[in-house]
């Protein structure tokens, strides 16, 4: 064994994938990789009981392969729960590039990224997520059927982002709902780091409805542009998760919520498009409860991408897909409710209801 397996195998003291912290029974992980292109990702796909595992594709520059690996099999697994909360006939999956989508992505690096998905046969269902565009689902469209996400042009439903806002949107009034006894967000002190394709229009549904945004990014520019787009405020103090604000909606990457953060906290909800907000979610879900902060989980309030992504397999129209994607209100509501009365957090009500789907469906399938 070489030195440097060693310091591996001591580093992680776990099987490189079965003994991950994140891995939950993955039916499949995949490592794809290409010389020629510079191709390195990895697909994990993590349940496939009521269908077809689909999943956005990430491009990010991962500090090593295993922040690459727990990422995919977190989203991955948040995807299953996700699609079935949902309704949809779909299971779980994603995929991670390794690498800096600005300067690393070429269209031959995508076609060849296409043709491992094709060498699924199906069994897992690409789209587009951070550092991706639509654009670069329609170059993996034409090696492989196995693709949502793609442009209008070639016949798909366009850009998702939309209607992932949206959807964050009904939830977050959902929240409100709940928690104040009003839906409406006229005045209220909302936060929202991370303005993306996402956050951005999720920062304009804020605006028309007279909330008090304050938004935050990495890319300080960009901030002050779509603040003085949507007359928004800019963040200036020293300690974010502390802001004295209502709402905070993370919508950049996930895990702000941790051991660091979350007895900073100051607002009464937490509803945002980020994947994972929870670091623990056992912990920090429980936490969060204690405190009296309700939180909206985010593999159900962020589902309308998802929800319009596969309205291109079973032939939605936009009225439907925006319908059903409002009913993300509906449903929040539900697990709120449902949480309260069985004493258990707002994220262990939400995933229970979604595994007894996938639970049913399985024993329907042994029968």
């Amino acid at each position: 064994m070489t030195t440097d397996l060693l310091k591996a195998n001591e580093l992680h003291k776990v099987d490189p994938v079965f003994g991950q912290l994140s891995f939950d029974g993955h039916e499949q992980v995949v490592f794809c990789h290409d010389k020629d292109t510079g191709l390195k990702a990895i697909i994990g796909i993590h349940n496939t009981v009521l269908g077809p595992a689909l999943g956005g594709t990430r491009m990010w520059k991962y500090t090593n392969e295993w922040e690459a690996l727990n990422d995919v099999l977190r989203l991955s697994r948040g995807m299953t729960f996700k699609n079935s909360i949902s309704g949809l006939n779909l299971g779980g999956g994603k995929a991670v590039i390794i690498g800096d989508a600005k300067t690393e992505k070429t269209p031959e690096l995508m076609t060849r990224f296409g043709q491992f998905v094709d060498s699924l046969s199906g069994k897992y269902i690409t789209a587009e997520d951070v550092g991706m565009e639509t654009k670069d689902m329609d170059i993996v469209s034409e090696v492989t059927k196995h693709v949502a996400g793609i442009s209008v042009e070639k016949g798909g439903s366009g850009n998702p982002s939309p209607v992932t806002a949206y959807g964050v949107f009904m939830g977050m009034k959902a929240a409100a709902k709940y928690k104040f006894g009003s839906d409406n967000l006229e005045g209220k002190r909302v936060l929202v780091q991370g303005i993306g394709h996402v956050g951005e229009v999720l920062v304009k549904h804020l605006a028309e409805s007279g909330a008090l945004v304050t938004v935050t990014d990495i890319n300080e520019e960009r901030t002050h542009q779509v603040a003085a787009k949507y007359g928004a405020k800019v963040f200036a103090g020293g300690d974010l998760y502390g802001a004295d604000v209502d709402i905070y909606a993370p919508c950049a990457l996930g895990a702000t919520i941790n051991d660091d953060t979350i007895n900073n906290i100051k607002a009464s909800i937490i509803a945002g498009a980020a994947n994972n907000q929870l670091a623990n979610e056992a912990v920090h879900g429980k936490l969060l409860k204690e405190r009296g902060i309700l939180y909206a989980p985010d593999f159900l309030i962020n589902a309308g991408g998802v929800i319009n992504v596969y309205s291109e397999l079973v032939k939605w129209t936009n009225a439907q897909v925006m319908e059903k994607t409002e009913n993300i209100y509906n449903t929040a509501l539900e697990i709120f409710d449902f949480a309260d009365k069985n004493s258990i957090t707002t994220h262990q009500a939400a995933l229970s209801i979604a595994q007894k789907r996938i639970d049913d469906r399985k024993n329907e399938l042994q029968k």
